[in-house]
């Protein structure tokens, strides 16, 4: 088996465990690999999909287990009422999506079980004390997974792809001085300013005025520069 079929491995069965712990049941799930099993082709399943990297499919089965929790519940939801068993088993597929990476599944459906839970989806039994009593069905569009939690949304640096080739000037601010309207109109040549920092503290480097970074001033063929000694966060800023 390569690396990448072991990490989707290690990856699909923690998205699975992740909807076991979100399914409605009154007694804890646990997802276990189901082989050639499978549920009856006419229960109904419940789709749900997202778009992104990687992509994602997920179908779950579990109208009995829904029912039984709304008996016992006396919450009122219907095993036969498709939309009631969607909504029951929505905060499943969200954790799915979470687990690879995503807010939440885009959309859900609803479709017979042996339509949902196509051949090329890996398939868990959701079981309880040994007895499987749902179905958990994932593909994965991208071969590429990342951990469980690795991210939920885009990072600043890919967001901002498209401005790559924006230009910005940066300014490198050795200090300040304030000083009263007398004294700026006094100054001439040979005047000495005293800056409000030592000599050996890193100057700052600004983009459009906004601190982005600090430095000590080198000299480049004869020419000044900076070498970037701290990279200032939003709160430092």
């Amino acid at each position: 088996m390569s690396p990448t079929a072991v990490s989707l491995a290690v990856d699909t069965q923690t998205v699975a465990q992740a909807v076991a712990a979100h399914v409605p049941s009154a007694v804890p799930l646990v997802a276990v690999h189901a082989g050639d099993e499978r549920p009856d082709p006419d229960a109904l399943a419940v789709v749900g999909t997202f778009h992104g990297r990687p992509g994602a499919t997920f179908a779950v089965v579990a109208e009995g287990v829904v029912a039984e929790m709304a008996a016992v519940t006396s919450v009122g939801v219907a095993g036969d009422t498709p939309l009631a068993v969607a909504d029951a088993l929505r905060p499943a597929l969200d954790a799915a999506a979470v687990a690879l990476g995503a807010r939440a599944v885009d959309q859900t459906r609803t479709e017979a079980a042996g339509r949902a839970l196509e051949p090329d989806m890996t398939v868990y039994a959701l079981q309880a004390a040994g007895l499987t009593v749902a179905w958990f069905g994932v593909r994965i569009k991208d071969s590429h997974v990342p951990a469980p939690g690795a991210g939920v949304v885009p990072s600043q640096r890919t967001s901002m792809r498209v401005l790559y080739d924006v230009e910005m000037t940066l300014t490198v601010e050795l200090g300040r001085v304030r000083l009263p309207l007398r004294d700026v109109l006094d100054l001439a040549p040979g005047a000495v300013l005293e800056l409000d920092r030592a000599a050996a503290s890193p100057a700052d480097i600004l983009v459009n005025g906004r601190l982005i970074a600090r430095g000590e001033v080198v000299v480049v063929d004869e020419d000044y520069g900076v070498r970037i000694t701290q990279i200032v966060s939003g709160q430092e800023a």
